[in-house]
């Protein structure tokens, strides 16, 4: 998949693709350990500073004043989530983006730095038991009504933890059950199968997969079956209590990572003895990765700590001294054990009128904002295009000024941003020929064509995905749910 994918490209997947978010150089090793420790430095960790969890990968695409990045001259990756196929409906925007670009001749000005003449392919990943969600279906489907350039990859290993895949999926095969996406004489979703421990088949099946997507924009679903586990589900969790003896013994044999070492052997690449040489290089170099993103983590912890002790050893006081010296003799430091030894300590200083009482009061001041800005910035945007510095104007009236319905004053409204802005675009149900169940789109469609007031089906999770990927690729989506009950199924978007 890694050798398919080009600058310009986007990944919406999992937590399990480290592989390919190093193959790719969208990540590195040292970066892996600094978000497992959760470095808030976006230097260490630059797919979430510290913010999210183990393996939950991101490229950014905006520079610090918030501004967007020439994305179409890097591999690009929407941050990861933890709620399993949370990322389909997003992954389906990302994709529709590229449709956009190419079909829409009214964004050929507006392409630059987001897209070449829409080529770019929207690669999405999962493993076979969330497929069995909703979101996956849904994504599915909008994909193959839209046809859009989606690569979707689905990692089958036969268990979803310890539930085998007849528990999980009718037929037992994700790819059998779609086969009715397949296109006849109406278009629909191109299925391959392949096995994930044939290297040489995996290189030929996504080199003419992706080609098709990217020239065609026809989606395709990648099944890649016969994956395995070389340990548990979790290292609290060991497959051996769950899987059969014959299945322990097959995932021995064909083991992804053995097979592929068997394979550079058989085919003359490398000798035995060169890959026991790389791979003792590679794990001290891994060892020394985590060491270094460790050091780089706690080093500055360290050095807050050191400040905070100092003011700390000013107090003459013995309930103060506890406290201080419990800080400043742990292993492990961390920015909230510091903060709560500073409040502690202030607390024993309560009704004292002292200096040392005001320097730690400033401390925890100082070092509050500091953490604020640190763990909690960046709530909503904070470029020159926010919402928030947008200046109000207020409504105008005049004795002559008539008096309408609201809903022809949305109509004029949404009139004037489309001729204003080629960029945006709406979705929704009822908005195109309809114009809206509430008609505040009356009569837009025939004026700006299809491709800017677009229908949808009874779809609100990719419906919001659909606008959440085409924003993070530079357009301008209004996103349309039809009524506030309706929300719901959107709500893990």
């Amino acid at each position: 998949m890694a050798k398919a994918f080009r600058s310009g490209d986007w990944r919406a997947g999992y937590y399990r693709d480290q592989t390919f978010m190093w193959a790719t150089r969208m990540s590195n090793v040292r970066a892996f350990f600094a978000q497992l420790y959760g470095n808030a430095s976006l230097e260490a960790d630059p797919a979430s500073g510290g913010r999210q969890m183990g393996n939950h990968f991101a490229t950014r695409f905006l520079d610090d004043r918030g501004e967007f990045e020439r994305s179409v001259d890097m591999p690009n990756s929407s941050a990861d989530v933890s709620n399993v196929a949370g990322w389909m409906p997003r992954l389906v925007g990302l994709a529709y983006a590229s449709k956009l670009y190419r079909d829409n001749p009214q964004l050929k000005d507006a392409q630059d730095g987001f897209s070449v003449n829409g080529n770019e392919v929207a690669f999405g990943t999962i493993g076979d038991a969330a497929t069995s969600e909703g979101l996956f279906w849904e994504a599915i489907n909008a994909a193959g009504v839209l046809q859009i350039p989606m690569a979707m990859s689905v990692w089958d290993d036969g268990y979803g933890i310890s539930v085998p895949i007849t528990t999980e999926t009718t037929k037992a095969s994700i790819s059998d059950v779609l086969r009715g996406f397949s296109p006849d004489d109406r278009p629909g979703i191109d299925i391959y199968v392949t096995r994930g421990w044939d290297y040489t088949a995996l290189i030929e099946t996504y080199a003419t997969a992706i080609d098709k997507v990217r020239r065609e924009h026809k989606p395709a679903l990648i099944h890649v079956t016969e994956m395995t586990q070389p340990q548990g589900h979790s290292t609290s969790g060991s497959h051996e209590r769950y899987k059969s003896k014959e299945r322990l013994r097959f995932e021995a044999e064909y083991d992804c990572v053995a097979r592929m070492r068997d394979w550079v052997i058989e085919s003359g690449i490398a000798s035995e003895s060169q890959l026991e040489g790389w791979e003792a290089a590679d794990k001290e170099a891994v060892e020394a990765a985590r060491d270094l993103a460790w050091e780089a983590f706690q080093s500055p912890i360290r050095a807050e700590r050191d400040r905070a002790v100092a003011i700390l050893r000013r107090v003459d006081m013995p309930e103060v001294a506890e406290i201080t010296n419990s800080l400043d003799e742990a292993v492990k430091v961390t920015r909230s054990l510091i903060m709560s030894s500073a409040k502690r300590a202030l607390h024993q200083l309560r009704g004292l009128e002292a200096p040392a009482r005001d320097e730690l009061a400033k401390f925890v001041r100082d070092y509050g904002r500091e953490n604020d800005e640190r763990y909690n910035s960046h709530l909503y945007s904070s470029s020159p295009d926010s919402p928030l510095n947008v200046p109000v104007v207020g409504p105008a009236y005049s004795d002559q000024s008539p008096s309408v319905d609201g809903r022809q004053v949305l109509v004029r409204n949404f009139d004037a941003n489309f001729a204003r802005d080629p960029r945006i675009f709406v979705i929704g149900e009822d908005i195109g020929r309809l114009g809206d169940v509430n008609l505040v789109f009356e009569g837009l469609q025939a004026k700006y064509g299809e491709l800017r007031l677009t229908d949808t089906g009874i779809r609100e999770a990719t419906i919001l995905g659909q606008a959440i990927g085409s924003a993070m690729r530079g357009l301008r989506p209004i996103c349309d749910i039809q009524y506030l009950d309706y929300f719901l199924y959107a709500l893990e978007t």
